[in-house]
């Protein structure tokens, strides 16, 4: 027996597809069956990798007794918040309304039929009464029962709803007037230090985050503010967090990559799943701390992951896979965790020795009787410990963890979600470009060519994009992030080698975006798009939650593309933007990293580097430039023979013989330099 999820391509779908439960994935023609028969809609959304997703779909959904009161009083729908985060930030900003806290995965929220407006929402029910909560089969009952008995009270709360709505996306009074400044930088920065773990690094306490944006803004202040004292704090803070998280059990000291989050402090046990965004976002981090705080071993950590990636998330055909689950055979990270005897018979007594001391592989396990590596000591601890050269010692270590990792493949791996979603491939074209680029491993810059041209050929049509793609089929209307999130990944590639056909499609992408999710009205941008499927609401996106906000990637896009070709038509859009969300930026400005680092370029215009000549000479010139780095430079090096050049990237031409270098900031240029001793000058100046 299937249900109507049969037909979906989405892994999430598919594997509730044989539940005895009905369901049905969101389409007009659900919607209308709940009209039709009158029914409330029992709306769940989920993704692949999501662990409760799994306990809960064991517990509740396979179970005959409950999918018989589900299919009796509900039309119920599946939805993969990957697919639809349109639909999940909704229903999760509804969650929030109603219970006064935030919400999360598995989330299951009931609505009226004729307007999909909620009434009653939780996130994950257990089958039987536990900690306090009753039921899922009570809850099923109660909320039909209320839904028959209470019409008329529901369309009183059905208003109060939609008035809720109304105020947390009202956005547009007084932006005119609004004076932008960096008080919302220094006050963020104040924040993130208070809440700052001294103990474990990270922010607050478990289950643990890694928060890449949060550590990303407090490696941009340290550059850019004024105090020293400040500045030394905030890299402290990262260079602490950072060595914290890859000697803790969130990252995979056998794979490389990381975990979703830590369910402790200590960053010891995770939930397992590895999503592509998180990797993404650490991968760029690991690489600029590495630079920012003087600490090397940081691109060692960048490396690792971008292994990983290449290894394990990335389809022959170029996409970038979405996650892998935390379950295999059932059981929360089976594939990732070690009986000691398990370990000591595949090595030598040396690397035993060396990784028992590592990892304290003795004593009580640290997860359900088994070993799950965090290292407690530092490899310079384990070698003076053992009377060896930390050298020899680093050596056997990696060489130990690689025998450990040709085990581990053969054991039965975690479930994949194979879809390609064009917003997370867009995350990782760019952090990979950013890895080959200051690795020196044009192997991880090929890696993000191939998902682009995966892109080009799937889901891309030369004006709008799609969303996912899966065995051979693309399909929804793509979102704000899709735009914004590919369209950076694409300048990324472009600042590490140049190629005609991405910069037309990069201002193909903002000006698409710029036509279809632009408030042009009051400023800002939607989530969705003019022509998309219409909602209870349009949301226009602020705050940074797993990924960055996209109104705060869209602002910083149209910055510094704006700044580099020119066009005062993007410079405005971002400044429009942070005038209509400033007072969201003022009241919560932690929370709001990525229109900080927006609003950051928009007080203090980066540098622009423009180089042009032959090819033969352009990369000694681009390394030159690597040796001063600047975390707000942009170079981009043309070749003599580019063809498309937009804005006053065209006033940028390239000398017979010879090379030029223009440097910019702002709307202020100095004359172009043809001597690399000159340009040599002109950055120790």
């Amino acid at each position: 027996m299937t249900n109507s999820l049969i037909n979906e391509t989405s892994p999430y779908l598919l594997q509730h597809a044989k539940n005895p439960v009905n369901w049905y994935p969101w389409t007009q023609k659900s919607l209308t069956l709940a009209v039709e028969e009158d029914k409330p809609i029992l709306l769940s959304i989920g993704y692949a990798a999501c662990h409760w997703c799994h306990v809960m779909e064991h517990e509740s959904f396979e179970d005959q007794v409950t999918a018989d009161i589900m299919n009796r009083h509900f039309i119920c729908i599946k939805v993969d918040r990957e697919e639809r985060p349109d639909l999940d930030k909704i229903y999760q900003t509804a969650y929030q309304l109603l219970n006064q806290k935030p919400g999360g995965w598995p989330l299951n929220m009931f609505l009226s039929p004729e307007d999909q407006l909620p009434f009653f929402g939780g996130t994950y029910f257990p089958p039987d009464a536990r900690h306090g909560m009753p039921p899922f089969k009570v809850v099923l009952k109660r909320i039909s029962d209320h839904f028959r008995q209470h019409r008329e009270e529901l369309k009183e709360h059905k208003q109060q709803m939609m008035a809720a709505f109304s105020s947390i996306t009202e956005n547009r009074s007084s932006s005119n007037t609004v004076s932008l400044a960096n008080e919302p930088l220094e006050l963020a920065a104040s924040t993130l230090q208070e809440t700052f773990d001294p103990v474990h690094g990270g922010f607050g306490g478990a289950p643990k985050f890694p928060h890449p944006t949060n550590l990303e803004r407090c490696l941009r202040h340290a550059y850019f503010c004024n105090n020293e004292h400040t500045a030394k704090s905030l890299l402290e803070l990262c260079r602490f967090t950072l060595n914290k998280m890859s000697e803790g059990g969130i990252h995979d000291h056998i794979g490389g990559g990381f975990y979703r989050y830590s369910t402790d402090e200590m960053w010891m046990i995770p939930h397992f799943e590895k999503m592509l965004y998180d990797n993404a976002q650490l991968i760029t981090l690991y690489l600029a701390a590495a630079v920012s705080c003087d600490a090397p071993e940081m691109f060692a950590v960048a490396d690792n992951t971008c292994a990983w990636v290449s290894r394990e998330m990335q389809s022959t055909e170029g996409g970038y896979y979405s996650s892998l689950d935390a379950d295999s055979e059932g059981e929360e990270g089976l594939f990732y965790i070690w009986q000691a005897d398990q370990i000591q018979k595949l090595l030598t007594p040396l690397q035993w020795k060396l990784l028992q001391s590592r990892y304290k592989l003795s004593g009580k396990a640290n997860f359900e009787s088994q070993w799950h590596f965090h290292a407690l000591k530092t490899i310079q601890t384990v070698a003076k410990e053992s009377e060896l050269d930390e050298a020899v010692a680093k050596t056997e270590i990696a060489q130990a963890l690689k025998t450990l990792l040709h085990a581990r493949a053969s054991r039965i791996r975690p479930g994949l979600d194979d879809k390609i979603l064009t917003a997370w491939n867009g995350m990782m074209i760019g952090a990979m470009a950013q890895a080959g680029d200051a690795l020196g491993k044009p192997e991880y810059i090929h890696s993000a060519e191939r998902s682009l041209v995966f892109i080009r050929r799937h889901l891309w049509d030369g004006h709008r994009l799609q969303v996912t793609a899966r065995n051979g089929k693309s399909q929804l209307n793509a979102y704000l992030d899709d735009y914004v999130l590919l369209a950076t990944g694409l300048f990324e590639l472009l600042k590490v080698r140049w190629s005609t056909d991405d910069m037309q499609m990069l201002i193909l992408l903002i000006e698409s975006m710029l036509e279809h999710f632009e408030d042009k009205e009051y400023g800002g941008f939607f989530f969705t798009s003019d022509d998309h499927e219409q909602l209870i609401i349009r949301i226009k996106p602020d705050s940074d939650d797993a990924i960055p906000s996209g109104n705060g990637i869209a602002a910083q896009l149209l910055l510094i593309v704006g700044h580099t070709i020119g066009e005062q038509r993007y410079l405005d859009a971002a400044e429009k933007t942070l005038r209509v969300l400033w007072s969201n930026i003022n009241r919560y400005p932690e929370g709001h990293g990525s229109l900080l680092s927006a609003l950051e370029t928009h007080l203090s215009p980066p540098e622009i580097i423009i180089l042009r000549g032959e090819k033969s000479q352009l990369e000694t010139w681009r390394n030159l430039t690597k040796q001063y780095t600047h975390p707000d430079r942009v170079v981009l090096a043309i070749p003599s023979d580019a063809k498309y050049l937009p804005g006053l990237l065209a006033s940028k031409t390239a000398p017979e013989d010879g090379m030029l270098a223009y440097p910019c900031r702002g709307t202020s240029c100095l004359p172009p330099i043809s001597v690399l001793d000159e340009f040599r000058e002109y950055f120790l100046n």
